[in-house]
Formats: C-alpha cells, structure tokens, sequence
C-alpha cells in the first residue's frame, strides 16, 4: 500500500474578464492606474457614444475615479456642446428674425449681441457668427444712411444761404447764376430722393425722415420764392409798367433805373403803424365760458359732498381760471362764481363736517410711521417732528367738533409707539452729548498746558505756533454737538483758554505790523527819491519777506499791507519805465527811414508780387546798411585823432634818432628810455627804444622764427572799431522790430509764391502727360533750377512719343530717390529693388537718375495710381 497521498489538487482562483473590457480595449483588466488611463484615452479617441460613456463610468469611478476623470470630462463636454447648440439655435432665431424685419432697430441689434454674449452663445462660430456679420452690416448701413441725411440737412442750408446771398446782389449777378443754381438744387433733390428710396430707409430713425422733409419743404420754397422774384425783376426791367420785384436790393435798383427815388427813404419819412390791440372773437369768448363753468361745476360738486380739502383745491383751480378768462365773462356767471367761492370759504372754515374725517386721515398717518419700507425710516429727529405735527393737527380738529374718545385712543396709541423710536435716539444724543462735553473740557485743559510750555520757550516758531492755534480750533469747531446750555457753558472756557494761549503771537503780530508801518514809510521815502535806487530797494524788500515770514497775520489784512508797500516802489518803476519808453520814442533819422522801408515792405507782400517784394527787400538792407550822419562825424574825429597820435610818435622817434647821431666828443648825459610814447601801440608805429637783445633758449626766442604770441592781435582792436562805426548806430527798438517782422513776412510770402509755382508746374506735368501733349510741358524756368534743359528736352520727347508698356520699376526708383512711401502692394517689388541696387555698386543711384527715371514713366500711358505717386515723389525731388 502506497504512502503518498491520494487526494487530488485544488486549481488555481482564476478571474473572470469585465463585461467592459473588451470595449475599453482591456482598461478594467489593466494591472496598473497609468495603463489603465493609457487604454481609456485610447478608447475615447475612437469617439464612443453617450450611453456606452455613462456605462464606463459607472463602472470605472467605482475602481479608479483618476482613470475616470478622462470619461467625465469628455461627458461634460457633450453637455456644455449640447447647450451650446440650443443656445445658438435660440438666438440664431433671434437674429433671423430681426434681419426678416423690414424696420431694424439699431439699438435692438446691439442688444442681440450683447445679450448672446451674456447668455453664452457662441458668437465665434457659425452660423452666429455670419448673422453677427450680417447685423454688423445693417447697422452700418443705417447709420452711413442717418449720416447722409444730416450731409443732405447741411447741403440744403447752404443752398439756402447762396440764394440768401444772391438776393443781395444785382439781379442780373443773380440772374447768370440762376442755371447753374437750378442744376445744384435738382441734384440736391435726387440726392435726397435715393435717401428716401433706399432699402434700409425705413429703419432710420424717426427724426431723420423729418429732418429730410424739413430741409427740402424750406429749400424749395426759398428756391420758388427766388425764381419768381428774378422773373418778376426781369420783367420789370423790360416793362417799366410793370410791379418791382419784392426784393429790396432788386427794386431799388430798378427805382433807380427808373429815375425814381429808393423806397428806403420813402419808408424812413412815413412812420411804421402802431400795432392794434387784437379783440375777443366769439370763439375766444366760448373757449373761457367753456373754461369756467367747468372749474365752477367742479367747486360746486365738492362743496355739496361736504370735502374740505377737495373743495379748497376746486376754489384754487377756479381762481386761477379767473385770471386767465375773468376778463371774457359775462356778469351773470361772474355773480355765481363768487357766490361759489364764498360758499367753499365756509365749508372750510366749519370743521364739523369733516372732523371724523381728518381724524382718521391723522389716525392713519400715525400708524404708518413704524410701517414704513425697508431703508425708508425716519430717524429720531424727524420722528418727533411728525409727531408734534401730527398732535397739533389732532388740537385744530377738535377745536370746532365733538370728541371721538375711540379715534383718539388710537391715534395716541400709534404717536406712543412711534415715540419710542424718539427716545431712544434721545437717549443716545445725551451719550453723545457727554462724551462730546468731555472731549471739549479736555480740548480746553489740552489748550491750557500747551499755552504754558509755549511761555516757557525762549524762542517762538510763530508760524508753527499760529498753526498749532488753527489746530485748535478746527478740533473745537468738530468737537461733535452738545445742548445749547451746555454749549453755553463751555464757550466762555474755550475762548478764555484760546486768548490766554494767543496772547503771545498776538503781541508779536502788534510789534510786526509796527515794524512793516515804518518799511511802508521808507519805501514810499524812496519811491518819492529823485533818483531810483535799486540796491536799496532790494534790501528793503529782503527785510519785508524775512518779516513776512517770521510774523504770521491774517491773509487779508497782510495783502493789504503788502499792496500799500509795493505801491511807492511800482510807481517810481512806472515812471522809470515811462521815460525810458519816451526816450525809446524819439526816433532818429535812420530809425525813420528804416520804418518807411519796413512799411513799403508790408504792402509789397499784401500785394502777393515776388518781384516787387524783392525790390522792397533791396530797399529795407539799403536803408539798414546807410550810416547816420553822427557815424561820418565820428569817423573824422577819428582821423584827426589817429594823425594827432601820428605827428607825436613821429616827433618823439625824431628826437631820439638827432641825440644818437650827435658826436661823442661832448659829454652828453645819459637819455632815459622811453618807456611809453602816446600812440606807440598802435600798428607800424616806430619804436624810439632800440630792441633788447634776446637770450637764447628763454621764452622770447622761437625756433620757427614766428613772433611773440600777441604780435598778430595787435590790429584786431582797431578793425573792430572800424567794423562798428561802418554798421552805424544801434537801430531803436520800435524800427528794429518792424523791420525783422517784415523781413520774416517777406520770407514767408516768398516760400508761399514758390510753393504755388511749384504746384502749379507740377500740375501742368501731369495734364501734359494724361494728354499726351507736349505743348502744355512747363518751361525749364517753372520747373525749377532742378531739371537741366536736357532732362526737360527728353521729358518731352517722352511725352509726344506714342504711349508704350508702364515703367514700374522707374516708379519704384523715384519712391526711393524722393523717400516717400510706397503703396502697399509695391513693397515687396521695392524691397527687391533695393537689395538690387546694393549688389550694383558701380551704377548711379535713383538720386543721380531721377530725371532719366521721370522720361521712362512719361513714354508709358497716365493713369489714376501711377500720376499719384509721381506727383508725390516730384514735390520731394523739385522742391530739393
């Protein structure tokens, strides 16, 4: 028998496959989280249904929520899709619908948008996005539609006022511009009858419309009013029988064609009629009678049903029908509106009647005290204001009827409930009325101490103390409120404690002003002094603004002092001034004659004239460059002179050279040199001392054989002088400034004459070659000093030549000779060009060969886009 076991071996636990496995691609069999989610991505981009998502989910949430975060999220995304289509369906209704609409409000299509926005639809994408389009577009061309209007408002104004203006002409003026006047309006019309046609002219808005009709209802009766007018006179001109036009300008003209007198002075001798009182019409009378006895039924029916305050306010409405109509009625109506109103007066005044009324009116008013809406209660103060309103009122009711003890339980029930909210605001003004009377008793012993540490001070920052006193008193002026006894009670201590501490800078301010009164004396001493002295006056306004701000006083009254110290000094300067302007005023010849040129100068450029302005130019520099007559007496003074200085130097040398030349038998004392000699410095002038020999290698000795460093400046002095009486005297300052004004208009009209030329000439080039005609070429002088004959010889050439192919790239070297810009669509070619041109070193740049360039544009045919950029480069390169 065997020992070995004969019990058969249990197999292995082996697990089943998920339902879902093979659907995710093995995710619920994966043996890790990463592979997992690896499996899932894999699945989801094979773009499963909703129903299998919401399954795997399900499934997977419950094993591993990080795998199944992917599911989730790509559920989410259906859902947020899902709401974006209907979404986009609703407002792409919307929007259909505003588009089918024959009116399109602009305003409505603004709030589609912004509204879609809100909502969250998805403008950005179709079809929302071609309806926004679509919209975009309509209000576009609404609004350029409403744009045009106000144009066709604005044309129609100047219509009118070109008629106005022709109307203050001769009417023959008026009657050779009728036919092109007939022309702008029957365009003016058609113009605003496209308007009125167009598709999208019912979505304007209503003033425009109105606007158009306005304009062109005025326009045309200005414009029919104007024809028969002009008929009218053409007829009177031709019939002498026949009436005058109504226009004055017009009609006087004929009168006086006529050989009758104007009817202005006609009119001027008979008085104008006094305007007539306008009378009452029957109609008139019937709208007050009307009027009336409706304000009166009114009265009458309120003063039966016993209303106070209805029939109060009925009498009211009738006395003011009266003002207005009293005058158009007649006695017997005015009899029964007295007696109604008498009647009113005595509802009112007897109080039985509506006693019950008013109390219950009050009773009422009281209970709505403490139900009042939410952020619309009365405070405390208001509150009992009311209330003492209301009681008085309660008195007055009760004065002229019998008690009603019920209505006045209630109403003084509601007044004590509503009073609570009194009390306690009573309440809290008393804790607040402590508290404030603390603060201003400790504001006050604040004050005192402050007032003792100042006196203790040697030195007082007054500005820091007076500031420190403002402090004060704003922190008392804000102090919070207090009763009136209260306040009664603290005002004597604060101003006690305020005067004690003030009382310093009070007497500072007292020594201050005495000390500015004197600088006032002096300055108005020194204001009054013959001769202005400058330095003294300095010092006196140092010692003013070292006082100012050492010394604070009020603004006012330290303005005023300022003003009255100031005053002596300014008018010592006035008067300063006012001589040396007299002075200043007194012209000298030269002046004079440099005034008249500067004026002939000014009418030369009102005139517009380049040639009279030049010769005008000439003049004024003539007149600048002429010496005065004291410049010519100078310079002979100055002659005399230097002949004088002259002879000395001369005789002085002379005397010196007979001494040396004397025989050395007789003993001859020693001659003193001679140090200076009048007029030895000037240039070429002889030197009576021999020259001392030089020592070698000092600084007198130069190796180059060059003189001493000064010996060419010697003449510099002279020349300068020679220069300054050549210019002549300095020009007055009324002359100087006339002639630099004028120079500088001169100038500016001379710019302005060569620009018009240069346009001008411009512009005959281009019409040159849009029409092919050699003959309207500018001459060589019009173009300029820039274009040779022979550039302008082959310009023409080019231009009588039949039309060949276009230049493109002569066009893009002139762009770049004259650095304008170029069109956008040329870039690229203009770019390539000019890497082009970098690799040809050796050729001439679009600078040297602008001329040729212009010839090669000129053989092809003009049109609109090329004459434009070869008008913008010619500016650049003419005007260089």
């Amino acid at each position: 028998m065997s020992d070995a076991s004969d019990a058969t071996p249990v197999p292995a636990k082996t697990s089943e496959p998920h339902p879902l496995d093979a659907l995710t691609g093995g995710a619920f069999s994966a043996a890790t989280s990463g592979e997992r989610s690896a499996r899932i991505r894999e699945w989801l981009s094979t773009q499963p249904g909703v129903e299998k998502l919401q399954e795997v989910f399900k499934e997977l949430s419950a094993r591993d929520k990080g795998a199944a975060r992917a599911v989730r999220e790509r559920l989410d995304e259906i859902r947020r899709a899902e709401g974006q289509e209907a979404i986009a369906a609703e407002w792409a209704a919307k929007a259909e619908a505003l588009l089918a609409a024959a009116k399109l409000n602009i305003a409505d299509a603004l709030a589609w948008q912004r509204d879609a926005a809100k909502a969250g639809a998805p403008l950005s994408r179709e079809p929302l996005s071609v309806l926004k389009q679509r919209l975009n577009e309509r209000v576009k061309t609404i609004e350029d539609l409403q744009h045009r209007v106000q144009v066709q408002r604005e044309a129609a104004v100047l219509l009118a006022q070109r008629i106005e203006v022709l109307s203050t002409k001769p009417w023959k003026d008026a009657q050779s511009a009728l036919e092109l006047l007939n022309a702008d309006v029957g365009r003016w019309q058609e113009q605003a009858q496209a308007l009125a046609d167009d598709s999208a002219w019912p979505s304007v808005e209503a003033r425009f419309p109105a606007l158009l009709d306005a304009s062109r209802t005025q326009l045309l009766v200005v414009w029919e009013a104007f024809q028969s007018a002009l008929a009218q006179a053409v007829l009177a001109a031709e019939d002498p029988s026949a009436p005058l036009p109504p226009v004055p300008v017009w009609s006087d003209e004929l009168r006086q064609a006529r050989g009758l007198p104007p009817e202005a002075g006609a009119a001027a001798k008979t008085p104008a009629p006094r305007p007539s009182k306008p009378q009452a019409t029957p109609e008139m009378r019937e709208k007050a009678l009307q009027a009336v006895q409706e304000a009166l039924a009114k009265l009458e029916q309120e003063t039966a049903q016993g209303h106070g305050k209805a029939s109060a306010g009925a009498a009211t409405a009738l006395r003011a029908v009266l003002k207005v109509h009293g005058k158009l009625i007649d006695a017997e109506l005015e009899q029964k509106v007295h007696a109604a109103l008498v009647a009113a007066g005595e509802l009112e005044g007897w109080q039985r009647w509506s006693a019950d009324q008013v109390r219950e009116d009050l009773v009422a008013r009281a209970e709505a005290l403490l139900r009042r809406p939410e952020g619309q209660s009365l405070g405390g103060r208001k509150m009992q204001e009311t209330l003492r309103q209301l009681r008085e009122q309660w008195k007055q009711a009760d004065q002229g009827a019998l008690a009603n003890h019920a209505l006045w339980k209630k109403f003084d029930d509601a007044c004590n409930a509503a009073h609570k909210v009194v009390e306690g605001w009573l309440e809290k003004v008393r804790a607040e009325g402590a508290e404030h009377r603390a603060q201003r008793l400790a504001l006050i012993e604040e004050v005192n101490a402050w007032a003792q540490s100042q006196a203790a001070a040697a030195v007082q920052d007054w500005k820091s103390f007076s500031r420190a006193l403002h402090q004060f008193a704003e922190r008392w002026r804000t102090g919070g409120h207090v009763s009136e006894k209260m306040f009664a009670e603290l005002q004597p201590l604060w101003k006690q404690a305020l005067a004690a501490a003030s009382a310093p800078l009070e007497a500072a301010q007292k020594a201050s002003l005495e000390r500015r009164h004197a600088m006032i004396d002096e300055a108005g001493a020194l204001g009054a002094a013959p001769g202005l002295r400058i330095d003294a006056i300095k010092a006196l306004q140092q010692r003013w603004q070292a006082e100012a701000q050492a010394v604070p006083l009020d603004r006012k009254h330290e303005q005023k002092l300022w003003d009255a110290f100031r005053k002596p000094i300014d008018e010592a300067f006035n008067r300063k001034s006012a001589e040396r302007e007299r002075s200043a005023s007194e012209l000298s010849a030269r002046d004079r004659a440099v005034l008249e040129a500067s004026k002939a100068l000014e009418a030369a450029n009102a005139s517009g004239d380049a040639q009279k302005i030049r010769s005008a130019m000439a003049a004024l520099e003539r007149a600048l460059k002429e010496p005065a007559g004291e410049s010519g007496g100078s310079e002979n003074l100055d002659k005399k002179a230097d002949q004088t200085l002259d002879g000395q130097a001369q005789a002085a040398t002379d005397s010196v050279a007979d001494q040396n030349d004397a025989p050395t038998s007789k003993p001859v004392p020693a001659a003193r040199p001679v140090v200076a000699v009048r007029g030895d410095d000037r240039p070429g002038a002889r030197k009576a001392v021999p020259a001392q020999p030089t020592v070698t290698g000092r600084g007198g000795d130069r190796r180059d054989g060059r003189g001493p460093r000064d010996s060419g400046m010697q003449g510099r002095g002279r020349e300068r002088d020679g220069a300054a009486a050549a210019r002549g005297p300095r020009l007055g300052d009324a002359a100087f400034r006339a002639q630099r004004d004028a120079m500088e208009h001169a100038q500016g009209a001379l710019r302005k004459l060569a620009a018009q030329a240069h346009g001008e000439a411009l512009t005959q080039l281009l019409s040159a070659w849009k029409s092919r005609d050699a003959a309207q070429l500018p001459s060589v002088q019009e173009l300029g000093g820039k274009v040779p004959p022979t550039a302008r010889t082959a310009w023409s050439q080019a231009i009588a030549a039949p039309a060949a192919g276009g230049a493109p790239e002569a066009l893009l070297r002139l762009e770049i000779a004259a650095e304008v810009p170029t069109p956008a669509d040329q870039l690229a070619a203009r770019r390539a060009l000019q890497l082009q041109l970098l690799t040809r070193r050796n050729d001439p740049s679009p600078a040297q060969t602008w001329t040729q360039d212009v010839a090669r544009v000129l053989e092809g045919a003009s049109d609109e886009v090329g004459a434009r950029r070869l008008q913008s480069a010619l500016k650049v390169l003419l005007g260089k």
